[in-house]
């Protein structure tokens, strides 16, 4: 399978050994992984925060990467999930622009989904004996739908946890409200910040109390928000990514 791998900008910036897990995880199952140069934002930042017409650009950029790629694979939900839905709405662009963004749209994976949707991953094959946390991210939860949310009170195959499950040694803990945001939400950490903290402190007390030792999630942008809050909060729960347990990489 050739896929074109697209890292997100604060993964680079800040978490880079996010994209060398998910290069790794990705090639351990067979796929021609690729890198393009010259990435740039996806653009949700800027679209979440209502100037849609600025990420026009981005997203044309994004297509001009990534379309030759038989699929585009990023360590990250709310990433995936903006190129996918969102590039299919822009309005006043030509219809050349149009097709090239929903033609890249349909084609764009997390990547749990893609491995387990696409390539057909059941199982894998590495040991890590610690107590995970999983914070499944409102995109990837509500959006990509990777699971069931509990809202719906519906049965279903949650993706993230499936994987996860096969990991030799590992244990899961439940949590007292499995799928509750932590209050991130990007420009929602800055504008209302109170708020923001506050959940974030609630959604860490819970794997906390359950027993977590590391947490992990789709999202490197939810596990930061609560890193920053347990660091200072002298907390010695772990963060990683998921495709960091997958790979082998944690210890």
């Amino acid at each position: 399978m050739n896929v074109g791998l697209f890292v997100p900008c604060f993964i680079e910036q800040y978490y880079p050994e996010v994209a060398i897990a998910t290069l790794d995880l990705l090639e351990k199952h067979g796929c021609k992984v690729t890198i393009p140069d010259g990435q740039t934002c996806c653009g949700q930042p800027l679209a979440n925060a209502g100037f849609e017409s600025s990420t026009v650009d981005v997203a044309g950029r994004f297509a001009d990467l990534f379309e030759t790629f038989e699929y585009v694979v990023a360590p990250s939900a709310s990433c995936a999930l903006h190129v996918r839905d969102h590039y299919r709405h822009f309005s006043d662009i030509s219809n050349s622009l149009e097709k090239k963004l929903r033609t890249v749209g349909s084609k764009t994976y997390e990547v749990c989904e893609f491995l387990y949707n696409v390539v057909g991953v059941r199982s894998i094959d590495v040991t890590l004996q610690r107590r995970i946390g999983i914070h499944p991210g409102c995109h990837g939860l509500r959006g990509m739908r990777l699971g069931v949310s509990s809202e719906l009170m519906q049965d279903g195959t949650d993706i993230v946890r499936s994987l996860l499950e096969t990991v030799h040694g590992i244990d899961l803990v439940e949590l007292a409200r499995a799928d509750e945001c932590c209050g991130f939400g990007g420009t929602f950490s800055i504008s209302e910040e109170a708020v923001s903290v506050r959940m974030g402190r609630d959604r860490l007390a819970d794997h906390v109390s359950a027993g977590a030792e590391i947490i992990t999630s789709t999202d490197m942008s939810c596990l930061m928000h609560m890193q920053g809050l347990a660091r200072r909060s002298g907390s010695t729960v772990r963060f990683c990514h998921v495709t960091q347990i997958l790979s082998g990489a944690v210890t």
